[in-house]
């Protein structure tokens, strides 16, 4: 059977039992502060177990794309070392919402196992948790009784509460769960020992398939249980490994899932996967990592150097200095794995190969930023080699941690490239760096934050605010948050017209006026599908009647600046092409950025026919066609947009603008016609990531603002060139003069340089047989600097310079050595210019003939040629 047949077996069979198969929920979490990542099956539907909304279905089934690279669950060191440990893998599920519970899930979960997928009875070992006297918590003798009714006593273990109570993290549903083992060992493997007592002992052979929670709890905020307000069944089967089980493999990687991906790479990489484990290492990690990152990108995720990018970008470049180190691809190859595995997942995550060559061309591009960045760092270690030799054959920890912080090398790497070299790593050392640096980031976002106080159960926010500017509401619910620096509260009400930060529209502002005070809201934000109104007070009245009123004016503008960019987004369709895609926008009150895929810069005559497009709408005042609770499918046919990575229910919201130009699926707030917007102007053009380009624009007043300042400094300019006509004319002949005068002022310094070189010259003195000269000299730049030294040295033999310069304020030092003395007498510069550079309170290097230096303290250079005639002579004697 192969993995397609057993994924859709999976789905089949639940479908039958009356569940609504849904479509995997994109990788990257958008409004769960708690999750920069879906981590497990479940994380999508966190709210309807809690409460907060009803689900669609009291009965779901999936497979759900999961990532496990961060926080709790963090499994990317394993990745590749062992046979089941994976970045990105598929959750197979099945969700009871209030409906059924543990009799009918593992009775299904029994029946899946043995007889659809004919896994062998007697290599099964079912869990069920054993109870907790610290919590009050006692044995689940439910799930035992019914698994006592379908195989024997023997084969069902008591388990802890670490392995089977399951919690998502520090707060959140759980309950205990039921998990489910196979023992993939041979028959005279088994015969030796016991599989019972490898289960939850890390055995590559025995490993969790399937684990059945019955959620019944919500761990609170101060560390107690409460019960949720209805039971729910929350499974997950581990793809991959399921995979394995059924068919017979003793890896995940052996099975169809990975072997595809590392027969492709093992043959352009000359290598037989199996006969080297360092190599087999290697060839693992990029077949895992690829799907981790295509699949990120996909979603919406471009690597960058914070957050949820960082993590993408640490991914990949794990992969690229596995396959530079242990397979020696010196150019990127990555990227053409995407299309393998886009084939490959097709007819379950489509929107892969929907994007391919977008997600191929940021993979190409980060690939080549860090091949660049290895070589770079190589340099770096290449520079520092005498200092590392002098100190013990040892590279410091603090050295090694640099070059994990700032050149992505992992400690392994360094060590290896140490051990090449002669040398060690102070590996204690670097350790310190590192926990130095988890600390500061923990203090950083250290917050505590309290359990939500409930003032009315049961209650969904209804949202106003398409319609309505304000409203009368009551809290529902309240919590207190503190930071190290702050401490605010949040608030959920049963009726708001504030819109909440979502899909690049910033939140809204306002106020909750009762009889008695009047509240600031700071801000509002969404938290799965609850709306936070954050004050930094609590009303004194909670059951107050509060007036929701937003703050107007800003509303406006930030409307009259989302609706321009659907506007820009469809003008950037219609004049660069339909690859273009929005992959990232932020609208507020004063701008409206949008970021788009695109491989080029967009050039200064595609940007005025965008903004001649989008301004034509604007005066054609279109009215806004609003349509809500559309089913998807029916939207896609109005031709709606919709954008990847974002997560869709089956009823959607459609924004239309003229049904020809711009159809797109948006819960933001919007004009009622183009012309509100008024006019719009582009401001800038730029480059984000690869293949995302980045335009800034804005609208209204602000742009009217805009273009009366451009015109004031265009008559500011007239007023300087003395002209009203022809001002790119008068400029042009300005930096001409300009340049003239920049050639003669050159010429004039090359004759000072050459005068100053023949004086130098002069004043060379004999010590031990070298040429010695060390003054301090005034040159205006570093480059003069540094030709006057290496003019210097084609003017003497055997010399030893040291120039000590002022430029820009700045003291510098440059050491010129003689080849022959740094061959015959073991002369240095790097370690001269060092010493040197103590005086001038700084630090430096380069190479062995030639190296410099730079300082905090100018006073010091007078200084510099005296330490100079010391050191020397100090080196000569020696």
């Amino acid at each position: 059977m192969n993995s397609a047949e057993i994924r859709q077996k999976f789905l089949d069979f639940f479908a039958q039992r009356q569940h609504q198969i849904v479509p995997s929920a994109p990788l990257v979490v958008k409004d769960d502060p708690t999750l920069m990542f879906i981590n497990s099956g479940m994380a999508p539907f966190k709210d309807y177990f809690l409460g907060n909304k009803p689900a669609p279905s009291k009965r779901i089934a999936d497979t759900q794309k999961c990532l496990r690279v961060s926080g709790k669950h963090n499994d990317l060191e394993e990745v590749g070392y062992d046979t089941y440990h994976h970045t990105m893998f598929e959750m197979l599920g099945n969700w009871s919402f209030g409906d059924y519970f543990k009799k009918e899930a593992l009775t299904w979960s029994w029946e899946l196992l043995t007889e659809v997928y004919q896994l062998p009875k007697d290599r099964l070992y079912v869990s069920v948790f054993q109870g907790d006297d610290s919590e009050n918590l006692p044995m689940d003798q439910e799930a035992y009784d019914i698994w006592k009714s379908m195989i024997a006593e023997g084969r069902i273990l008591m388990g802890n509460k670490k392995d089977n109570f399951w919690e998502m993290g520090d707060t959140g549903p759980c309950g205990p769960c039921s998990e489910i083992h196979v023992d993939l060992r041979t028959e005279e493997e088994r015969a030796q020992v016991d599989g019972k007592t490898l289960v939850n002992a890390d055995h590559p052979q025995v490993v969790e398939i399937w684990n059945n929670v019955f959620m019944e709890f919500n761990r609170l905020a101060d560390g107690s249980l409460v019960k949720l307000p209805a039971q729910h069944v929350d499974t997950g089967m581990g793809f991959e490994r399921l995979c394995m089980a059924i068919q017979g493999k003793r890896s995940n990687y052996d099975t169809d899932v990975f072997q595809p991906l590392i027969q492709f790479i093992a043959k352009e990489a000359g290598v037989m996967y199996g006969e080297n484990e360092k190599v087999d290492i290697a060839i693992r990690v990029m077949a895992d990592h690829i799907r981790a990152i295509a699949f990120a990108i996909s979603d919406g995720q471009l690597p960058s150097n914070n957050k949820a990018g960082y993590v993408i970008r640490r991914i990949l470049r794990r992969a690229v200095r596995y396959s530079f180190t242990f397979l020696d691809f010196k150019k990127p190859f990555l990227y053409k794995l995407a299309a393998m595995l886009a084939d490959q997942m097709e007819n379950v995550f489509p929107e892969l190969k929907a994007q391919l060559s977008f997600v191929q061309r940021v993979i190409e591009e980060e690939e080549n930023a860090f091949l660049r960045t290895l070589e770079n760092g190589l340099k770096r270690l290449d520079a520092l080699e005498a200092k590392f030799k002098e100190n013990n054959n040892t590279i410091d920890g603090k050295t090694a941690f640099e070059l994990y912080d700032t050149f992505g090398f992992p400690l392994d790497l360094t060590a290896l490239i140490a051990r090449e070299k002669g040398l060690k790593v102070d590996e204690a050392g670097f350790g310190v760096e590192m926990e130095q640096q988890k600390n500061r980031s923990r203090n950083a976002s250290a917050q505590e934050q309290s359990d939500w106080v409930i003032i009315q159960p049961d209650v969904e926010t209804e949202f106003l605010g398409y319609e309505h500017d304000v409203a009368d509401s009551h809290i529902v619910r309240y919590r207190q948050v503190k930071t190290k620096n702050k401490s605010e509260f949040h608030i959920v009400l049963d009726r708001t017209p504030f819109y909440a930060e979502s899909g690049g529209q910033v939140g809204d502002t306002g106020y909750l006026i009762s009889d008695s005070e009047q509240i600031e809201v700071l801000d509002t934000k969404k938290e799965n599908d609850l709306i936070l109104h954050i004050t930094s007070k609590l009303p004194q009245n909670i059951e107050a009647t509060f007036r929701s009123e937003v703050d107007f004016e800003r509303r406006n503008l930030i409307r009259k600046n989302h609706s321009a960019t659907h506007l820009l987004h469809a003008a950037l369709r219609k004049v660069l092409g339909e690859h273009v895609q929005q992959k990232g926008s932020l609208v507020n009150e004063k701008v409206l950025r949008f970021d788009f895929s695109h491989f080029s810069k967009v050039t200064d005559e595609q940007l005025r026919e965008v903004e001649t497009i989008v301004n034509e709408r604007v005066r054609q005042a279109i009215p806004l066609e609003e349509q809500r609770n559309v089913p998807i499918a029916q939207a896609k046919e109005m031709g709606a947009m919709a954008l990847f990575g974002e997560k869709y229910g089956e009823f959607v919201r459609v924004i239309a603008f003229d049904r020809d130009h711009s159809v797109e699926l948006c819960g933001g707030t919007h004009v009622y016609n183009t012309g509100e917007i008024g006019y719009f102007k582009i401001l800038s053009e730029s480059s984000v990531a690869a293949g995302v380009r980045r335009i800034e624009a804005t609208t209204a007043g602000s742009a009217e603002e805009y273009m009366q300042q451009q015109l004031n400094e265009l008559n500011a300019v007239r007023e300087v060139l003395g002209t009203h006509s022809n001002i790119s004319g008068a400029v042009q002949k300005l930096q001409e003069d300009n340049k003239a005068l920049q050639k003669q002022l050159e010429q004039f310094e090359l004759k000072q340089l050459t005068s100053l070189k023949e004086s130098l010259v002069q004043k060379a003195q004999s010590i031990d047989g070298v040429n010695f000269v060390a003054e301090k000299v005034d040159v205006s730049t570093s480059d003069y600097l540094k030709k006057l030294a290496f003019d210097m040295r084609q003017a003497l033999d055997n010399l030893v310079l040291v120039l000590a310069a002022e430029i820009d304020g700045k003291p510098q030092i440059a050491v010129m050595l003689s080849d022959n003395l740094v061959a015959d007498r073991k002369l240095n510069a790097s370690q001269m210019v060092r010493e040197l550079a103590k005086e001038i309170k700084g630090g430096g290097g380069g190479q062995p003939f030639y190296a410099t230096a730079g300082g905090k303290d100018s006073a010091g250079l007078q200084a510099v040629p005296g330490k100079a005639a010391e050191l020397v002579k100090l080196l000569m004697n020696n």
